[in-house]
């Protein structure tokens, strides 16, 4: 065998702390290393072409490189080789960027250690087999969880490039936050208006399902052919009779139930539809507060329905989707803010959360537009905004920023001038953070032309005066002076969290999330929309919060990679999959058990269970090499020989 090994200096990254050329010429005293050099950048068109005229000169057969992390430029190199004629497997990195460079200054010391790394790579290339991925067919059909603004764009974008898309929304209609705001920054334009004929569109275009109040229950397979379970909840409304009409709302008796929709600022009716936009238009019974449902009393709204679409007997139902990608756009959740004690927020009726306050100030909200405190009813003449509940506070296990909430409390100051020309708003806030196209300027519009006054500091606590008022309690960092405000109403600039059951959602589609329950995308910077889980992609606020405009683009890049995914006439699978050797395998079960994707059944052999791997839906993860007691399971490109080798090459040294 014929290696050769390119060292790159990656400008000064390398070169500035590690002897590159004195690493070369020492990779010449390895074992079958024929060719050694050292390179400014590798990885750039010159560096790649010197790679390739390098094979075909001395005929290599393998190739190391020494830069920095595979995970980044590994397929970029492997590229390389199949240009040259090589199998791409017949290639190793030394990471002496992330490992040795970038973490020491003593340029010897560096230089000692990345030849070591360059001479456990060769070691392990010289056991390296070739591998060849296998090709596998792709089923044209996308899966949307979540119907917020993210979801309807990837939707849609899908949908019109010709594929067929099934939507799954865990709320009875779709729309997510966005439904609930009246205008949206920083254009003060109406939120239902934007919104409400994309909403029409997924309900309309023709290759869309859409199942609304409906969760995932289950997910297998693999990029290109997923089995996803939908559970469809019981409404107890047949949706295909119903036409929205509203009769049984009408004359539901049932008027303690909770209105998600209006944030709970009024009460709701057992059977509701959430409001005059949604979609799908239909009611549906929250069976826990149903006369009929619970006590078998009532049924007013069998009575009056029009079209006989009520059925107390509907049960939970599952349907089995068959798709090739799936894209997560779940949205977020806000806050408890109820753990902000010193706000009152939960016990003061007149400390509202923001996206309450949004509700008062809608048409279609409970107040039909009319700002008014909840403990009395009276409008408002004093609003105080206090900024970052639940963000950037690592006392309540929050100290990310939500991004947004500064933009819309400025909207909100503006709005509250114009609906109550006389009133007055503070802004209790820690900083002003609008990097956003026409952000700062929105700012500074609430403040200069709107009248709101801005105060910086912490609020420390909220509480009654004894007539009527909160009195608000904080700081003026800038004047270095303690602050009292009297407000008639508190509006809490809540934050974003992960959606309700994220983690658990995360585990079905076998993806990453961090430790605030947003799921992980697959790189940072080169891949913000994908996931460490093949076909299965993020748009929205489910990868992080993010504001309107941020979410759409998500949900768009989504789109496109499933686009240019479904693009290819059949799909390859890594061959870095598990190997079981069935001579040594015990069938114990322990490999099935632990693989996080599913890709091993337990299959009978002459009488005998044993491990069996399905390379399609393998990731290549090792966990089952790990487990496995006998050794029987090996990962192709990492097996224990090869790991082996590299631990020795150090020991011999």
């Amino acid at each position: 065998m014929k290696i050769g090994v390119f060292v790159c200096h990656c400008g000064s990254n390398i070169e500035g702390t590690v002897d590159t050329k004195t690493v070369a010429e020492a990779s010449l005293d390895f074992p079958e290393v024929t060719f050694a050099t050292d390179t400014m950048y590798a990885c750039s068109e010159p560096g790649q072409d010197g790679i390739i005229e390098a094979i075909e000169e001395h005929k290599l057969d393998g190739v190391v490189v020494a830069s920095c992390t595979p995970r980044m430029h590994e397929p970029t190199f492997r590229k390389t080789l199949e240009r040259a004629g090589l199998n791409p497997y017949m290639f190793e990195m030394a990471n002496i960027r992330e490992h040795v460079s970038w973490i020491g200054k003593d340029r010897e010391a560096n230089t000692n250690k990345a030849a070591d790394l360059v001479r456990i790579a060769v070691e392990k290339l010289r056991r390296n087999q070739p591998l060849t991925p296998k090709e596998f067919d792709i089923n044209r059909r996308v899966l949307v969880i979540g119907g917020g603004v993210a979801g309807i764009q990837a939707a849609l974008d899908c949908a019109e490039a010709g594929l067929e898309v099934v939507m799954v929304e865990r709320e009875s209609t779709i729309g997510g936050k966005m439904a609930k705001l009246d205008k949206t920054f920083p254009t003060v334009d109406c939120s239902s208006c934007i919104l409400g004929p994309r909403m029409v569109e997924i309900a309309q275009h023709p290759n869309i399902t859409l199942y609304a109040y409906s969760e995932v229950e289950s997910v297998s397979g693999y990029v290109g052919n997923f089995e996803v379970q939908v559970k469809k909840k019981a409404t107890y409304v047949d949706w295909a009779k119903c036409t929205g009409c509203g009769e049984c709302v009408e004359k539901c008796p049932s008027r303690k139930a909770p209105d998600p929709f209006n944030e709970l600022l009024a009460p709701g009716r057992a059977i509701n539809i959430p409001f005059p936009q949604a979609i799908p238009k239909k009611a549906y019974i929250q069976a826990e507060h149903c006369i009929k449902l619970t006590k078998d009393k009532c049924g007013n709204c069998a009575k009056v329905c029009p079209s006989d679409a009520i059925n107390f007997e509907a049960k939970d139902e599952i349907i089995t989707e068959e798709v090739g990608g799936i894209i997560a756009a779940t949205g977020y959740d806000l806050f408890d803010w109820t753990v902000y004690e010193e706000y009152g927020g939960g016990r003061y009726p007149d400390v509202v959360t923001s996206l309450q306050y949004e509700r008062m100030l809608s048409a279609s909200g409970p107040t039909g537009g009319h700002v008014k405190r909840p403990s009395d009813g009276k409008e408002p003449k004093k609003v105080v905004f206090i900024q970052c509940v639940g963000s950037r506070d690592k006392s309540v296990g929050r100290p990310y920023c939500s991004g947004f909430c500064c933009m819309y409390t400025a909207k909100q100051a503006i709005l509250t001038k114009d609906h109550i020309p006389d009133s007055e708003s503070y802004v209790f806030y820690m900083d002003i953070r609008a990097p956003g196209k026409l952000y700062d300027e929105f700012t500074r519009r609430a403040m200069e032309e709107y009248g709101a006054q801005y105060i910086r500091g912490r609020v420390g606590m909220v509480y009654p005066d004894g007539e009527g008022q909160l009195v608000v309690r904080g700081a003026d960092t800038l004047m270095g002076t303690q602050v009292e405000v009297k407000a008639d109403l508190v509006v809490l600039a809540v934050g974003a969290e992960a959606a309700k059951n994220s983690p658990q959602l995360a585990e079905k589609l076998r993806i990453s999330y961090d430790a605030y329950g947003f799921f992980m995308e697959g790189h940072p910077k080169l891949k913000p929309v994908e996931t460490n889980t093949a076909g299965v992609y993020l748009a929205g606020a489910c990868q992080g919060a993010k504001d309107i405009p941020a979410s759409v683009g998500q949900g768009s890049a989504a789109a496109a990679k499933v686009i240019g995914l479904f693009s290819k006439e059949k799909l390859k699978s890594d061959p870095q999959t598990a190997l079981v050797d069935i001579k040594r395998c015990i069938g114990c079960g322990k490999c099935a058990e632990t693989c996080p994707f599913g890709a091993i059944n337990m299959t009978e052999f002459r009488g005998q269970p044993k491990a069996e791997v399905l390379e399609t839906v393998c990731q290549g993860c090792g966990l089952c090499a790990a487990t496995c007691p006998q050794g029987a399971v090996q990962l192709k490109h990492f097996t224990d020989n090869q790991i082996l080798a590299e631990v020795e090459a150090l020991c011999r040294f």
